[in-house]
């Protein structure tokens, strides 16, 4: 499956991004899908995922309460909607798909970045 991130911008901190994930081919719906990022200078971390049908959700504490993930598989698409943005979550966002519900790491995008200003 391939994978191709798009959303990412400059938004001040409390604002809000939709980052959009679309998915080739018809095998989606048999991946679960997840979100990681990478900010300069730090390791990439799990940001969250979601199952296969799209009725379970996992997150990063750090994430917990602002984002939330989303899919839709007639679509092949994937949804990360980031609210109450801080500076702290500055980073290049990576959209992922796998087998392992909790952290689908099988198969990566190319990143988009999401800036926010203080």
């Amino acid at each position: 499956v391939q994978l191709q991130a798009s959303g990412g911008g400059l938004v001040q901190a409390g604002g809000s991004l939709r980052l959009s994930c679309a998915a080739s081919g018809r095998t989606f719906s048999t991946y679960a899908m997840g979100w990681f990022r990478q900010a300069p200078g730090k390791e990439r971390e799990f940001v969250g995922s979601v199952s296969r049908s799209g009725g379970n959700t996992y997150y990063a504490d750090s994430v917990k309460g602002r984002f939330t993930i989303s899919r839709d598989n007639a679509k092949n698409t994937m949804y990360l909607q980031m609210n109450s943005l801080k500076p702290e979550d500055t980073a290049v966002y990576y959209c992922t798909a796998g087998m392992v519900v909790v952290t689908p790491m099988d198969y990566w995008g190319k990143g988009t970045q999401v800036t926010v200003s203080s």
